[in-house]
């Protein structure tokens, strides 16, 4: 089962279609409800939506998601019904095969409904397929458009004097290259405002996004935060809002990140925790607003936004 943990939740659709050929008598029972076993578009409404809700019990891969939304409709023609599908989530995978198993279980429903009143090859079920969805990486990209130069300030005493290996700095270079960032200046300095205050002066109008990492916990030396806030002059709060309410998911030790995030002078500037995993977690909860903000500055089309 694939591992969606570090995923971040976003509302996704599907609609999924299929077609059951049938003879024009068996249209028109189910256009006046009259099977033998009663109302099969009403019954097979209730079986496709039954299946949306149990996809992962039928399924064995599958996630289980909650299903804000799962309807069943059709169109009614001489020799065929479609089925059309659509369900809806807010989660970390999508509803896809949430959909599809409407459309096949319906299918089948209606399929069982008309058995008794023509020959079995006078039905067929087949065309079921996947029409659309939005949500996900699909519709909140996390890959620039156009490349940017970017800079990761490590800010860590034993990182600086050799101590240790820097690997919360090194994760988020790996998933700002994935991004499409490139050009990225890397810096490891100790706990020092001093130099931090001096970095952020020679890169702010040269980087358009600026990260740092350590310095946002409660230590005696996490002084990143008192040192940039003052900086900023358009704060952004909400991003690191994000970043914590989606480390809180994963760890209570989240809520004592005092992070910040805003614009110096033309520089994005947002602050990340010093380990590995909160960095990561912080950065992946905030890169498809980050995409999208660069995106719209540069005015290129783009596909997110709310629905």
């Amino acid at each position: 089962m694939k591992n969606v943990g570090m995923k971040a939740d976003s509302y996704r659709t599907a609609v999924a279609t299929g077609i059951l050929h049938a003879p024009s008598h068996c249209i028109e029972l189910l256009r006046n409800g009259n099977t033998e076993k009663g109302d099969a578009l009403k019954t097979a409404r209730i079986a496709g939506i039954l299946g949306a809700k149990k996809t992962d019990e039928l399924i064995p891969l599958c996630h289980p998601l909650p299903i804000y939304r799962a309807d069943v409709d059709y169109e009614l023609f001489e020799k065929h019904v479609e089925i059309i599908a659509t369900v809806e989530t807010i989660g970390p995978t999508g509803v896809e095969m949430e959909a599809l198993t409407a459309v096949s279980l319906a299918g089948l429903t209606l399929y069982d409904m008309l058995k008794p009143h023509c020959e079995p090859e006078d039905l067929l079920l087949d065309g079921i397929q996947l029409q659309k969805k939005k949500g996900g990486k699909s519709h909140f990209t996390q890959v620039l458009k156009d490349s940017l130069s970017a800079s990761v300030i490590v800010l860590s005493d034993t990182v600086a004097a050799g101590k240790k290996p820097d690997t919360a700095g090194q994760n988020v270079l790996e998933i700002l290259q994935e991004a499409n960032f490139s050009n990225i200046a890397y810096q490891v300095i100790a706990d020092s405002p001093e130099q931090l205050l001096a970095l952020i002066e020679q890169q702010k109008n040269h980087y358009p996004l600026i990260l740092t990492v350590g310095g946002t916990g409660l230590g005696p030396k996490d002084l990143t935060v008192e040192t940039i806030q003052p900086l900023l002059k358009r704060e952004i709060p909400g991003l690191m809002e994000a970043s914590r309410s989606f480390g809180q998911r994963r760890t209570p030790y989240a809520a004592l990140s005092r992070g910040v995030a805003g614009y110096i002078a033309n520089s994005l500037v947002m602050t990340l925790p010093g380990s590995r995993q909160g960095a990561l977690e912080s950065l992946t909860a905030v890169l498809p607003a980050l995409v999208h903000l660069f995106d719209v500055q540069k005015n290129i089309p783009h596909q997110g936004g709310y629905l």
